[in-house]
This record gives C-alpha cells, sequence and structure tokens, in this order.
C-alpha cells in the first residue's frame, strides 16, 4: 500500500474527483482519500509516477510520502503542520481591511448617511469606482477561490471554490456593468436611471461573499486541526535523540540513526527512545502513553520497553529490537491514521451525494435566475437569488460529516488504549448485539493457581505438595506450573523422579526412590488405584466451583487431591454486567470441560457456556451466533484467530505492545475486559454523532437551497441576501465539524447513560436446539476426543459436540433429530463403544 501527500483540495468534491480520477489508473484496487489529512492511500500494482500523474489531471499536487524523506517525518509534516490556517488568517486581515473600507462607502455612506469626502457629493460614478476597485482588491487577495474553481470548471469537475468564484465573480461582473450603464445615463442626463442603477451595485457582496467564505474556512481548519488532536500527541510523543554505546562511549544520535541490536540506556525521568529488551538496571516505567493505564510497571533484565514510555525511577541500559515504523508507537499512529483516515459504510451514501452536488447546485442556480427573470423580475433580483444559492450550498458539510466524527473518535479510542483499525469497525462495533469471549486470559487471568490442597494418605498438606511439585516440574503444563509455584511459595524442597513421562489426556508418571508415583485426572488414576469413598464426591464438588482437581498416587494408594483453578479477573463480572445492561448477549467459549466451564460462566454472569471448543471449534461456533445477529469476539489474538476473523468484530485483549494483532478489527493495550463495553459505547456515541452531522448538512442543503432560491418568497416573504448565504455556508461546516469535536467529552468507562439497543437488522430470535447425551467407551486421550468431535460435527443437522473426556460423555447439539442409530453408527465407525444415548 502507497501512500501520498495530496495538496489542493478544499471540499468534498474535491476528495471524490482524486478518489474517481485514480481509481481509474490501470492496476489501481483500491484508493482512499482522506480531506482532513490531505492524505490518500493505494493499493495495486499502479506506479507511483501514474498515480500522481492522475491526481494532477484531475486539478491537484500530489506527493509520495516515500519521496525525499522517511514515511513517518512526511506524515509529521501533513499532519502536525498546520500550513492553511496561517495563510487564511493572513488573507482574511488583508481583506478585512479594505471590506471595511467598503461597505463605510456601499452602506454607511448609502444607507446611514455617513460622511464623505466633498469630492464624492453627487459623484456616483466615483462612487462606482472606488468600490469597484476595493471588491476588486479584495477579490485579489481571495484569487485562490477563482483560480480553483475556474480551473475545476474547465476540467469538468467543478468543487466548493467553483460556486464562490461564481458567486462572486458574477456579483461583481453585474456590478461592473451597472456601473457603465450608470456612467452612460448620467452622460445623457438620466437622473433616474443613475439611481437605478445605483441599487444594482452588489460590489459589496461581491467582497463580502469572499470574506465571509474565509472566515468560515479558517474556522474549519482550526476545528478540523482539532480533530487530530489525538495523532498529533500519540506522534509527539517520539523521543527525538537517544544515548547508544558505541565504542564503550555513550553518543547521543538522532533516533532515527539508531538500529536493531544498538544498545542504549535511559536515565530517570527520560523517554525510552526505541522498543527494546531490558539488559542491565532496574526501573518503574510509566506506560501511560501507549496503553491509558497510569500505574508504573516495574522492569529488568529481559523485560520489554516501549519507545515513548517514561522511565521514572533507576538507570537502565537495553538492546534496541524495534526502531523507526517498527515501533509499538509507530504502529499505534498507523493504527489510528488508516482508522481515521477511512471511509465508514455509513459515508457511501454522503460521498455519492458531495460527487454531483456541485453541478447540480449550479444547474439550480441557472434555473432560478430563469425562472425569476420569466416572471418578471428585474435582472438584479433574479442575479441576486441565483447567487444566493450558490454561495448557501455546501458540499464541505456533507462530505465531512462522516469522516471528522470518525478521526475524532478513533483519537479518543487511542487516548484510551483502544484502536481500532478501521473506520468500519468503529461503525460496526456499536451495531453488534452478541459478545464471545473466550474464557483463559481474556475472562480469567490465565495463570491457574492452586486453591485446595486434599491430603489423603501420606503426612500431610506439606509432603502433598512436595510429591506433587517433584513429579510436576519436568511437565510444561499450566496446571503443573501452578503446583510448582505452590512449592515455591512454602519454601517446599523437592526430590528427583526419573522415568518421567507424560501421557496426554491423562497424566504423568515417574520413580523416585523405587517407588512408582503417579498424577493426572480421575479416570487415569482410578486405573491404577481403587479410590477411596467419598473422593468421587469431594472431585465433582471441586468441579462444580470451577476447579480441576488433579489426584496424585503410588501403585497402591492415593496421596491426595490438589485442586487448581484459572480465576477470574476482578472486574470481569463488572464488565459482562455492563455488557448486558447495555442489550447485548454474553457468550463464554471455552476448551474446558462443561462443568467446570459453566462454574466460570456463573461467576462472570455469562448469558451462556460453550464449553469442550477447540480453536477451530470456535469459529464454527461465530459463524453459528452470527445467523442471529452481528457477534464481537473477544479473544487474545493469536489462539483465537479464526474466530477473531469470522466474527463481524474481532478484539484482542491484552495485547501489550504486541499491536500489530492481524487478525483482530480492535485491538485494546491493557488487559482489561472493561475496555470492550467501552468500545462499544465510543461506537456508539460515535455513530449517533454521525448521523447527527448526516442530518445537520442534509437538512441545511435541503432548507437553505430553496429559501435562497427564493421559493418562500410568496408564501412568507422570505429571501435571502447573497451576503447572509455566504455566512450561513461559512458556517455550516464549521458546526459539523464542532459537532464532531464534543465527542472528546464523551466519558467511555461510565455505564450510567447505557441504553439498551434493540435488533434491527435481524430478528433476535431463541435457539431451538435438540440435545442428546451418549456415553462413548474407548476413548483415552485428546487425540480420541478430537476424532469422535469431528465424526459427529460432520453429521448434518448437528450445531455443536461437547466432550468430558474424563466422564466419557459426549453432549450433541442439533437443530433436527438425529436418531439415536446414526449417531452410535457414527461413532462405532471410528472405534468406539455407544454404551448408551439419552
Amino acid at each position: 500500500m502507497d501512500k501520498y501527500i495530496v495538496k489542493g483540495m478544499t471540499c468534498a468534491a474535491c476528495s471524490a474527483r482524486v478518489e474517481k480520477s485514480v481509481s481509474a489508473v490501470p492496476g489501481v484496487t483500491a484508493c482512499n482519500v482522506s480531506l482532513l489529512t490531505n492524505s490518500m492511500t493505494v493499493e495495486g500494482t499502479a506506479s507511483k509516477e501514474a498515480v500522481i500523474s492522475a491526481v494532477t489531471s484531475a486539478g491537484y499536487s500530489a506527493q509520495s510520502m516515500s519521496d525525499s524523506k522517511s514515511e513517518s517525518t512526511a506524515k509529521y509534516d501533513s499532519i502536525l503542520k498546520d500550513e492553511v490556517t496561517p495563510q487564511l488568517k493572513k488573507r482574511l486581515a488583508a481583506s478585512l481591511i479594505f471590506l471595511i473600507i467598503l461597505m463605510y462607502f456601499s452602506m454607511g455612506h448609502m444607507m446611514w448617511g455617513w460622511p464623505l469626502p466633498h469630492f464624492f457629493d453627487n459623484n456616483h460614478i466615483a462612487m462606482g469606482l472606488i468600490q469597484l476597485l476595493l471588491s476588486a482588491a479584495i477579490m485579489v487577495i481571495n484569487q485562490r477561490f477563482f483560480i480553483s474553481g475556474f480551473k475545476s470548471l474547465l476540467r469538468r469537475s467543478p468543487n466548493m471554490d467553483t460556486l464562490v468564484a461564481l458567486g462572486s465573480g458574477a456579483a461583481f461582473v453585474y456590478s461592473t456593468v451597472s456601473l457603465f450603464l450608470m456612467s452612460s445615463a448620467q452622460l445623457h442626463g438620466n437622473n433616474d436611471a443613475v439611481m437605478k442603477y445605483m441599487d444594482e451595485f452588489y460590489f459589496e457582496s461581491a467582497a463580502m461573499i469572499l470574506a465571509l467564505i474565509t472566515v468560515g474556512k479558517m474556522l474549519e481548519a482550526r476545528s478540523k486541526g482539532k480533530t487530530t488532536d489525538a495523532l498529533k500527541s500519540l506522534m509527539s510523543l517520539a523521543p527525538k535523540t537517544a544515548c547508544i554505546i558505541k565504542d564503550g562511549k555513550e553518543v547521543t544520535v538522532p533516533v532515527d540513526e539508531v538500529n536493531v541490536g544498538d544498545v542504549f540506556v535511559v536515565r530517570p525521568g527520560e523517554n525510552i527512545p526505541v522498543d527494546g529488551e531490558v539488559l542491565e538496571g532496574e526501573s518503574a516505567v510509566n506506560e501511560s502513553a501507549l496503553t491509558g493505564e497510569s500505574i508504573p510497571v516495574d522492569k529488568s533484565a529481559g523485560d520489554k520497553v516501549s519507545a515513548a514510555t517514561l522511565n521514572q525511577s533507576g538507570f537502565i541500559k537495553c538492546r534496541a529490537q524495534g526502531v523507526g515504523e517498527d515501533t509499538a508507537l509507530s504502529q499505534i499512529i498507523r493504527m489510528v491514521e488508516q482508522s481515521a483516515s477511512g471511509k465508514a459504510p455509513i459515508a457511501k451514501v454522503a460521498d455519492k451525494v458531495s460527487g454531483v452536488f456541485v453541478p447540480v447546485v449550479i444547474i439550480l442556480a441557472l434555473v432560478t435566475v430563469a425562472v425569476w427573470l420569466i416572471v418578471g423580475q428585474s435582472v438584479g433580483f433574479a442575479l441576486a437569488r441565483g447567487i444566493s444559492v450558490l454561495v448557501i450550498s455546501c458540499p464541505c458539510a456533507l462530505g465531512l460529516a462522516t469522516p471528522v466524527a470518525v478521526m475524532v473518535g478513533s483519537g479518543v479510542g487511542a487516548k484510551n488504549g483502544i484502536l481500532f483499525k478501521t473506520a468500519e469497525a468503529l461503525e460496526q462495533t456499536g451495531k453488534c448485539m452478541t459478545v464471545a469471549i473466550d474464557k483463559t486470559g481474556t475472562l480469567t487471568t490465565g495463570m491457574p493457581v492452586v486453591t485446595d490442597v486434599i491430603p489423603y494418605d501420606c503426612s500431610g498438606e506439606k509432603e502433598l505438595v512436595k510429591t506433587a511439585a517433584s513429579l510436576e516440574i519436568k511437565s510444561e503444563h499450566p496446571l503443573a506450573k501452578a503446583v510448582v509455584k505452590k512449592a515455591e511459595e512454602t519454601g517446599t524442597a523437592l526430590f528427583d523422579v526419573e522415568s518421567f513421562e507424560a501421557l496426554p489426556g491423562n497424566g504423568l508418571k515417574g520413580i523416585s526412590q523405587g517407588e512408582s508415583l503417579f498424577g493426572g485426572n480421575r479416570r487415569y488414576i482410578s486405573q491404577i488405584i481403587e479410590m477411596p469413598d467419598g473422593v468421587s464426591e469431594t472431585a465433582e464438588k471441586l468441579s462444580d466451583e470451577g476447579k480441576t482437581p488433579l489426584f496424585f498416587s503410588t501403585d497402591k494408594k492415593l496421596l491426595g487431591i490438589i485442586a487448581v483453578a484459572d480465576e477470574i479477573k476482578s472486574d470481569s463480572r463488572k464488565a459482562v454486567s455492563q455488557l448486558k445492561n447495555m442489550g447485548m448477549r454474553v457468550v463464554m467459549l471455552t476448551g474446558d470441560n462443561a462443568r467446570t466451564a459453566a462454574a466460570i460462566g456463573k461467576q462472570a454472569g455469562v448469558d451462556e457456556v460453550i464449553a469442550d471448543v477447540l480453536p477451530d471449534g470456535k469459529e464454527k461456533v461465530i459463524r453459528q451466533l452470527k445467523k442471529d445477529s452481528a457477534v464481537i469476539m473477544v479473544g487474545d489474538g493469536v489462539n483465537d484467530a479464526p474466530a477473531l476473523t469470522s466474527a463481524d468484530i474481532g478484539i484482542a485483549i491484552g495485547a501489550g505492545t504486541d499491536v500489530a494483532v492481524d487478525a483482530a478489527d480492535i485491538v485494546l493495550m491493557k488487559s482489561t475486559l472493561a475496555d470492550v463495553p467501552a468500545a462499544i459505547r465510543l461506537s456508539r456515541a460515535t455513530l449517533r454523532n454521525i448521523h447527527q452531522n448526516l442530518f445537520w448538512a442534509f437538512i441545511y442543503n435541503t432548507i437553505g437551497i430553496p429559501l435562497a432560491a427564493g421559493v418562500f418568497i410568496s408564501a412568507f416573504g422570505l429571501q435571502l441576501n447573497p451576503m447572509f448565504a455566504a455566512a450561513a455556508m461559512s458556517l455550516s461546516s464549521f458546526c459539523v465539524v464542532t459537532n464532531a469535536l464534543r465527542l472528546n467529552f464523551i466519558k467511555i468507562y461510565n455505564s450510567s447513560h447505557d441504553r439498551r439497543y434493540k435488533l434491527k437488522n435481524k430478528k433476535s430470535k431463541e435457539k431451538k436446539t435438540m440435545k442428546k447425551t451418549m456415553i462413548i467407551e474407548g476413548m483415552m486421550c485428546e487425540h480420541c476426543k478430537m476424532r469422535v468431535q469431528k465424526a459427529l460435527e460432520q453429521l448434518d443437522s448437528v450445531d455443536s459436540v461437547s466432550i468430558n473426556l474424563a466422564d466419557g460423555e459426549a453432549v450433541v447439539e442439533m437443530k433436527e433429530e438425529i436418531s439415536d442409530s446414526a449417531l452410535t453408527a457414527t461413532v462405532e465407525k471410528e472405534g468406539y463403544t455407544v454404551k448408551s444415548v439419552k
């Protein structure tokens, strides 16, 4: 994807023209032009020269961001450096000087009798000439409107400048003609005609139109500048220099000169210049610039650090791992920029209207003049109505309605660590009505801990933990690490285990001092020893609490049970409650067994739990959920990639500095589920803001154009002076941009104003499914489980299959009933025995 800076665009019609011209270039597969950032992204095989040539042919100029300077520098220049507002200020100041004098002559003296030098007494020609010269001076100062407007008209792609140029130019030309006719009348002594022509002067309108449009443009430019505040603040965080170790000495160099592998040092109070890994030292680093989290994070050797974060306490030495465009900050900026410069689906209607808006307005203005002349009005009256139509029409309000809201919304998200990759994601998130949440690492901490130690035939809890940890220390399983961590916390010394062997789907075994040791699930251990009375009830009680019981034994006796659980995050229940209050259906997906999953789901307060789901099975569940409503999938962005891609909106949570999670549409920089309802609130608020902007833009033009044309004169006596029309046009775009800026004040973590949304596009319906429970013998491991699950899922009408390996139980959910014999035959074909089907 190539990026360009485009100059010369003044309104939505301009950006539509550029987009259309570039899209027609052979090899271009996609083109997106942003009027806000004056940038363009182009995808395809077309050469840069061909793209730039197309932009030039459309009447504008373009430069590749990769030419003559780094892309980041070009992007910085195009967004941070406001070159437009200072120019507009100078033009406005010069225009006002001449305009004040002009208004004194045209209105102050003519209407209110303000004094003039005696030279002008009864010298109507001189009065006309001074107005002509003053208005001409203002037109020269604002010549850009005429150059851009008439160039666009000649290229048959008129824009807003064309409307302004035609309106102001028509008023000036008509007034000049009236001046010449007045001079002829005065030459012949026709005083009545002289006074008549004096009333036909519109010099002040020609000048005032330009001045007022310039005022509007300046206000719009300043307001548009504020919409990019988020990007500006992110870009300004990037350090300019770095202190690297070179030949054993500390050398300060520009950050652009830091290479991967360079060693750099950061002292307390300094920003970290690039992404890297700590080699020496300890410190607390404030990462709020990237994550929005104000609490500093402790860093020591081996930990990762990110560019633009603040080293608050200690001296650290680091090795550079991500520089330039590869830093986390640069990737965040890229995401925000792509989202802000993209087009939301709702913008398509406005874009289509903007593309034909100006030609239609010109035609309406000509028709207006013709109609008033036909009904017998004077040329001056008819021309005033036509000019009013030209200058009140505002394609910018339509064109800006969506992008300014998207820009501000994306910025608000970025400030809070919520990164929307596209404008479409920002719009669509608020429309989703189902949230599917992965359990491990999302609802829960993802770090299992020991919750219960229950000794049986051993000396006590300490002895049970010592034996269990000595066996588990050689395992890579997360549950094993929890047991080992328990031993470390209690300071328990471990012993060596020989002949260690891991049995997938069952457990572990080894030998210590000639005695065989075993650890694993109940089914595995029950095959080795006879379980004491009451053990099964204890295990079921632990499972009902969302815990996983691990059994440990010798080949003769049960040593005890250690229960391990993945604890629910402190804010998960609150986040789920907020989602439900917003009208969302909350579903938890997990690969855990149904009993443990149900317990976690109950703690979290979700509406539905779908257990025993493998990563590829999650994608199938998402497709099924999408039949009822649009779906958000929340996961870790790696194991859940298929489901994240399949969902209408994929949210990667807990990504830390890994912001380039390709599968997700939204990346949450903080490991908190609270950001999910916050993202939905922001999306809904942005969508409301877009609707308000579009309503204003359409209503403004719908009412303003007929008013300017004089449609309401006969009914209500309402007519619009061209100067007031210009003022209205100037304020229209300003109002749209200002309304979008209100999004900066939204409190995305405040749930007090949450509203329950009702489904509009799809009818919410109860899932009518049939369930059958199969008891199957012969499944010994995860491979067996997957084999049976896959076979059953291939049957028509099967929605999902959940298998509890420990109990040999398979729960089959179906759209339509499948006979017991068909289910049995399917399983037995795979080599297993079906004991019963209920």
